[in-house]
């Protein structure tokens, strides 16, 4: 019988002080903010294994990673002291057993991500929001959001360095949010490309600016050019709202 206990967390960061989520050299990234604190904890190197990658700034209500040890822990006595070893900006809300062979990323049924746009200038959102001057059609972009669902290969939203065997994704819903000052993006798929929301974002923004036809939007993504694409929105925009999982992997 296996003496290896697998563990879920459920974690939430600002990412505005990262260089993204994946552990990298002479840069501090949130994952390796998390293996450092859990290997103080432990006493012992600790690795994880997150649901997925977020960018250098972008943020997240809600991210996965999954870690092993040789024994058995308390949920209250962890959370309680793991972070108060975490630095003010990354939080570990939850801890749950799993499935030995469970896994933080490929287990993973949906993720959903939101991007926020501010029309004005508004300090409690620095670095938390885009600041957008544009005057926009919300309407166009709105129409436009219904053309992604009729794809699957979205190989025009993903940065062209990515190593990746698939450019599919189905995406389940996409929808903008009219808020008092702003807009938020909403949008939930089986996975996502590396850039893929921001390069969205970008692209309806471009259609809500008039400067491209929202009927144009199928065939950019026909022709899977990276290039046809708008501009990648700013991450600071960029939050991971969501992911779920099987019930089935938890204990």
């Amino acid at each position: 019988m296996s003496n290896r206990f697998r563990y879920f967390i459920e974690i939430a960061y600002n990412g505005s002080a990262y260089h993204g989520w994946q552990m990298q050299k002479n840069a501090v990234s949130v994952q390796g903010c998390i293996q450092q604190a859990l290997s103080t904890l432990f006493q012992s190197p600790i690795s994880i294994m997150g649901s997925g990658r977020t960018d250098t700034g972008v943020h997240a209500y809600q991210q996965f990673a999954h870690f092993d040890l040789d024994f058995e822990i308390s949920k209250m006595d962890f959370l309680k002291r793991i972070n108060g070893l975490l630095p003010d900006d990354i939080a570990i809300f939850d801890l749950r057993p799993v499935q030995e062979n469970a896994h933080a990323r490929f287990d993973a049924q949906w993720r959903s991500y939101s991007y926020h746009i501010s029309f004005r200038k508004d300090p409690f959102l620095l670095g938390k929001a885009w600041h957008c001057y544009y005057d926009l059609e919300v309407t166009s972009m709105q129409e436009a959001t219904k053309v992604l669902l009729e794809y699957k290969d979205f190989q025009c939203f993903s940065k062209i360095k990515t190593n990746v065997k698939t450019f599919d994704c189905k995406i389940n819903n996409a929808s903008w949010e009219q808020t008092d000052h702003g807009l938020v993006f909403h949008i939930q798929a089986n996975r996502f490309l590396r850039g893929m929301v921001r390069a969205i974002v970008g692209t309806l923004v471009k259609i809500g600016r008039n400067h491209l036809d929202g009927t144009s939007l199928s065939g950019i993504i026909e022709s899977k050019d990276r290039k046809q694409a708008g501009v990648a929105a700013p991450a600071c925009g960029l939050y991971l709202n969501e992911v779920r999982y099987p019930e089935r992997i938890f204990k």
